[in-house]
């Protein structure tokens, strides 16, 4: 399971999950429910306490993956799949352009 802290303008807005089954889940921080509930990340998930789900990465953190050439460079630069979408997000999204951005959050290997 992988999972990344999304901040919208610096603030913990929700976690970003893929699970072992390769689904997705979004889940807003619920102190950001409260007190910031009209500033969605995107317009197709509204500030909720309830979690969203996808079987494919949501539309809106594909889209912050780079394209094209600049795909081909993170992707070779970090050894990654281009097919790995959650770790090309994971890598290469902590910086975007925009309001939101995309901190890993270290897997717990303790057993």
């Amino acid at each position: 399971m992988r999972q990344a802290e999304i901040y919208y303008n610096n603030i913990l807005a929700g976690i970003l999950t893929e699970t072992e089954e390769g689904d997705y889940t979004f889940l807003y921080d619920s102190n950001y429910v409260k007190e910031h509930p009209d500033d969605f990340i995107t317009f197709s998930m509204p500030v909720s306490p309830r979690p969203y789900r996808e079987k494919r990465l949501f539309p809106f953190f594909e889209g912050l993956i780079p394209e094209g050439w600049l795909l081909d460079i993170a992707s070779k630069s970090w050894k990654i799949n281009r097919n790995d979408r959650m770790g090309l997000l994971l890598a290469c999204c902590a910086n975007c352009v925009g309001a939101v951005s995309v901190k890993p959050i270290a897997e717990n290997n303790d057993v």
